[in-house]
């Protein structure tokens, strides 16, 4: 299993792969994709301002039935616990998403340098 950042997740639904890296795009045909239901958040409020025009509901439902895409069940209380740990940024959406992958100690796919350099388990390869 793998978590998927918001954007990982938009650019897979947009079927941009070609902007992941060869071993990422293999990782992810070989593990199951995860989200943050941070991430469904993250989504409506891009819809919102018109930087995604598809739907959360759109984007996760089709994920889903092509990719298998499923939501992390963590405990939110274990997930925010982390999340008041993580001082490196005060994004609340990098910040959940970043805990709910750590809380869940699985890999999270993200092109965020930030994040990678402060979130031990943040890839791009």
């Amino acid at each position: 299993m793998i978590h998927l950042d918001t954007h990982v997740l938009v650019w897979l639904y947009a079927g941009e792969v070609e902007r992941l890296p060869a071993s990422l795009r293999a990782r992810l045909g070989a593990a199951r994709p995860l989200y943050s239901p941070m991430v469904r958040l993250e989504l409506a409020f891009l819809h919102e301002i018109g930087r995604l025009l598809a739907s959360p509901d759109e984007v996760i439902d089709t994920m889903a039935a092509a990719a298998g895409l499923r939501a992390a069940e963590s405990d939110f209380d274990r997930v925010s616990r982390v999340a008041a740990t993580l001082a490196w940024t005060r994004d609340p959406f990098d910040r959940v998403i970043a805990a709910h992958a750590i809380a869940d100690d699985l890999p999270l796919a993200t092109r965020d340098e930030r994040m990678r350099a402060h979130c031990r388990v943040a890839i791009w390869d």
